[in-house]
């Protein structure tokens, strides 16, 4: 199994604003926030078919999401998630008194994951504040 190494920046994108306009409760906001956007080379160096669900891994947890291609680039090792409940899992919480975390540049591993599935955002909030796996 490969996993690699990359560095994750996260934004909102337009699909993120209308899934969650539609409720963050709906099957629509984990489609189109629940994603890792991967360039083509890291789909060749993990090994895998886009639509597959990968962990992505940093120092601050794990979480896992479906890897599709980037709609950005080419950029080889940086990877995009949406920002939600998602990219929240893999950044810090930390603000620097900003009120707003650094959703820009941190080191993630991606790894397949084919047999886990990528939770909706009330089941991921509710795993993570209560411990309910």
């Amino acid at each position: 199994m490969s996993v690699i190494s990359v560095n994750l920046i996260s934004g909102r994108t337009i699909q993120q604003g209308v899934s969650m306009e539609g409720g963050k409760d709906k099957d629509n906001y984990r489609l189109a926030c629940g994603i890792i956007e991967i360039d083509e080379t890291d789909f060749k160096r993990l090994g895998i078919m886009k639509n597959s669900n990968v962990k992505v891994t940093s120092s601050f947890g794990d979480v896992v999401v479906k890897a599709v291609s980037a709609t950005q680039g080419p950029h080889p090792g940086v990877a995009f998630i949406p920002m939600g409940p998602w990219a929240n899992k893999v950044t810090s919480t930390e603000t620097y008194s900003t009120g707003m975390p650094t959703f820009k540049g941190v080191p993630i591993s991606i790894e397949p994951a084919p047999e886990e599935k990528v939770m909706s955002s009330v089941d991921l909030v509710r795993a993570y504040c209560f411990g309910d796996n």
